[in-house]
């Protein structure tokens, strides 16, 4: 038997989630108080139809676990889409050959799709979340991103480490815990990640709230949402965000934000267009 890190991640998921349901959620009798929350690992086998050896063996990452045994583990531990999306993605990776990624760079032709959207803010994130490209309104929006150095230009590490996000954003508790679930997504994608490695232990050193909700394990793939934020020049806006997949691979995506027309956020976004023109290349507002 081997034990891989992809294995490992897949493993804790399981047990993270079942330590959050119940007996009575997944059809069995309560047997009264329990020393640690949720399911114990027989009952998820029984449930299973497997033996509690091959599933501790699961949960401790030392076994590979066949499609039809994940397809019975969703049902069992009722898992979301985006948490069985993962599950499958930890399963199939092969840790046994190294990844090399190529080198994330966006076409000339998406910039001047960005550069063309004036009254539109639009940012390309790439592999965890990277930040790639982006137009003069984005970077008014959310902050300069040619200030911060290449190996830094990372959205979560900014949404974490930059005293102004805490502000900007309305609800930023909601929306940081959003994109640590999104990074999750990631790391199923690619547990080889050196960087996303690297950049996971750097928040978790430096925020308790990352490192809760890193441990937590939970996983989603959101593509479209609104925000509340507190601009300090646009004032209060009201904004629908959303994101698509751009180019030949689903490595890189583009997210726009835009507002209810003819609605006082959107006469905001206008005003932060203007701002921004007028600025020329000193677009960050943050």
């Amino acid at each position: 038997m081997t034990s891989n890190a992809h294995l490992r991640e897949l493993g804790e998921l399981l047990k993270a989630r079942r330590s959050e349901l119940s007996p009575r959620t997944v059809g069995l009798p309560s047997t009264g108080p329990r020393r640690v929350p949720g399911l114990r690992r027989d009952e998820v086998a029984q449930l299973a139809s497997i033996s509690t050896g091959y599933y501790t063996c699961l949960e401790q990452g030392r076994v590979q676990p066949s499609g039809p045994i994940l397809q019975v583990l969703t049902r069992v531990l009722h898992l979301s889409d985006d948490q069985r999306d993962q599950i499958f993605e930890l399963a199939s990776k092969d840790s046994a050959r190294p990844h090399r990624h190529r080198v994330q760079k966006v076409q000339p032709v998406l910039q001047r799709l960005l550069d063309d959207l004036t009254s539109t803010p639009a940012v390309v994130m790439g592999r965890r979340l990277d930040v790639l490209a982006w137009n003069a309104l984005g970077a008014a929006l959310v902050t300069d991103f040619s200030r911060i150095p290449e190996k830094h230009r990372n959205y979560v590490r900014i949404l974490f480490t930059d005293p102004a996000m805490r502000t900007l954003y309305a609800d930023w508790d909601r929306t940081a815990r959003l994109c640590v679930t999104m990074l999750r997504m990631e790391a199923a994608r690619y547990p080889q990640d050196a960087r996303l490695a690297a950049l996971v232990g750097e928040l978790s050193v430096q925020d308790d709230d990352f490192r809760t909700w890193w441990g937590n394990h939970r996983a989603a793939s959101v593509t479209i949402g609104a925000k509340a934020l507190h601009h300090p020049i646009a004032g209060d806006l009201t904004l629908h965000w959303n994101t698509l997949a751009v180019g030949t691979g689903s490595d890189q995506h583009l997210t726009v934000w835009t507002a209810e027309p003819g609605s006082p956020s959107d006469e905001g976004l206008r005003l932060l267009a203007s701002w921004a023109a007028g600025n020329g290349g000193n677009v960050s507002a943050t």
